[in-house]
């Protein structure tokens, strides 16, 4: 299954977000990518399961696996695109039920290999989030020195980490 280290930040005010867009910027090898994302979320006990629509004819079905901790953590994950997400969201509701939905504009840049993702999340707010993606056998450590090592490049204080995702804050639950 594949896997990254994961770190979300929340950012501390409006302008934090042109200010980190710059400093990305000035380290990416590729970006930015404008991306709108509307996610639902379904429930399921063995981890998270969300249906990511990009427009009406394209989306990907996305289950992940990864404990809700302040930093770096590893994500477990397995997507699988579609080109029918409304189509999928209705049998996935009716089988499942919903769990909550977060609708958000991101901006992409890749550093090496890494994706850095701006977000203007509807109701929260902006955040800045760090996927470090790994190869099959190559060990975590190589990856969470190198997410700490991009948050210090991009300036992003640990004070700033979210434990959860962006449906728990949207929840009430998590920071």
């Amino acid at each position: 299954m594949p896997r990254n280290i994961e770190i979300k930040a929340r950012l501390p005010s409006p302008g934090a977000l042109a200010a980190l867009e710059a400093r990305a910027a000035a380290l990416a090898d590729r970006g930015p990518e404008r991306i709108h994302q509307d996610d639902t979320f379904f429930r399921c006990a063995a981890g998270r399961l969300k249906l990511r629509a990009f427009s009406a004819g394209a989306g990907e079905l996305i289950f992940y696996r990864r404990p809700d901790v302040q930093g770096p953590k590893t994500a477990f994950y397995v997507r699988t695109p579609t080109a029918d997400p409304d189509g999928l969201r209705e049998a996935l509701t009716l089988a499942h039920g919903q769990a909550g939905r977060v609708v958000k504009e991101r901006t992409l840049y890749l550093v090496g290999r890494t994706r850095v993702h701006l977000d203007r999340v509807a109701g929260l707010g902006e955040f800045m989030e760090l996927e470090v993606v790994l190869d099959e056998a190559e060990p975590e450590d190589a990856g969470l020195r190198e997410a700490h090592d991009l948050m210090a490049r991009l300036g992003v204080a640990p004070a700033q980490w979210v434990d959860c995702a962006y449906v728990d804050l949207l929840r009430g639950r998590g920071g």
